[in-house]
């Protein structure tokens, strides 16, 4: 599924932000590009890119603002969805293209969206596995309005599976610093394949208020079996490797402009409507993520015109633990809604 031997390193500089990312396929070839999330890397894409490489595609992968070697900032702000458009447009001019298909994961889900909403000239077409459309752009509180509360009482889980995001909101310092303490052994942590005994039972993360942390009165994440269905060796060390470097501020960043976001979105062109070929992948075992039970996709249903979903028999990480899935997924879609694409 991936061969990192065909994958290239380059830079996007501008006069206010730095742009590393992975490329591979003909430089000619019709554009995609992969934005990942919350903790992630370019690297995520590993399965994606040499795929649609082969295809033909010039397939492209962004660290995105506070990770790998694109810039760092040091203050909440930094991270505001705006900011990390902006970034991707600049991208987008620095490889002298119009438009291209952007693919999200995680937090880079509210990331392609907002190009869709805001610069729909710039979107031939968008999907975005785990996050639908209209759902963090809103921010938190809008979030939590949709929450399932057959699962998530609203008197023991006030925030629902998103308490971990009012954890950030309280504690920040001792959040990101629980991830600082050990980058390696929170990654092995996290990234693991779904589970399906998780249906319907509250996620981790609607614990983490009530725990006083990720860990509990832990202060680092605690070793635990790297999951080898979802991650290497080699793939766990350069994550380590650039989290540790960086630290977990930057990334944790991104939970801190709520209500920037949420300004933002109510500057969207078209009235909110994307009007371009859409595609949602679910995660049918990601409980944090739930869009099987509660209201989250409403917003999406409502204002995508030609949207396609689909769902994949997998945890959260999905374009690591089922790569074949997502591709084959992707390229049907694409085939069948954006043909032009083709050469």
């Amino acid at each position: 599924c991936r061969h990192m031997n065909d994958i290239e390193s380059h830079y996007c500089e501008t006069s206010r932000h730095t742009t590393h990312y992975l490329a591979a396929g003909p430089e000619a070839g019709p554009l995609i590009i992969f934005i990942h999330g919350w903790p992630e890397l370019s690297i995520s894409w590993r399965h994606q890119l040499p795929f649609f490489a082969a295809m033909g595609f010039r397939a492209i992968a962004p660290d995105m603002r506070g990770y790998g070697d694109s810039s760092v900032y040091d203050k909440h702000s930094d991270y505001q969805l705006s900011l990390a458009v902006q970034d991707m447009v600049e991208l987008l001019a620095h490889l002298n293209r119009a438009s291209a298909v952007w693919v999200g994961h995680d937090w880079g889900s509210p990331v392609a969206w907002s190009i869709a909403a805001h610069h729909p000239d710039k979107c031939l077409a968008v999907a975005n596995l785990c996050v639908p459309y209209a759902a963090l752009e809103q921010g938190l509180d809008f979030v939590i309005d949709k929450v399932d509360r057959n699962i998530y009482p609203e008197a023991e889980y006030p925030a629902g599976q998103w308490e971990y995001m009012r954890f950030y909101q309280e504690s920040f310092s001792s959040a990101t610093a629980s991830m600082d303490a050990d980058p390696f052994n929170f990654i092995q942590l996290i990234f693991r394949k779904g589970n399906p005994a998780s249906v319907g039972q509250p996620s981790a993360t609607a614990m983490t208020r009530k725990m006083g942390g990720w860990f509990g009165g832990e202060k680092s994440a605690p070793a635990v079996p790297r999951d080898e269905d979802v991650i290497t060796e080699e793939d766990l060390a350069r994550y380590a490797e650039a989290l540790g470097r960086h630290g977990f501020f930057g990334p944790n960043s991104w939970y801190m402009n709520h209500e920037a976001n949420a300004e933002y979105f109510t500057h969207a062109k078209n009235d909110h409507r994307l009007e371009m070929p859409a595609l949602f992948i679910g995660a049918d075992y990601d409980s944090t993520c739930e869009t099987k039970t509660s209201r989250l996709t409403e917003p999406m249903r409502q204002w995508c015109q030609n949207l396609e979903e689909v769902s994949i028999a997998s945890g959260h990480w999905m374009a690591q633990e089922k790569p074949r899935e997502v591709n084959r997924a992707l390229v049907r879609w694409m085939a069948q809604k954006v043909p032009d694409v083709w050469t």
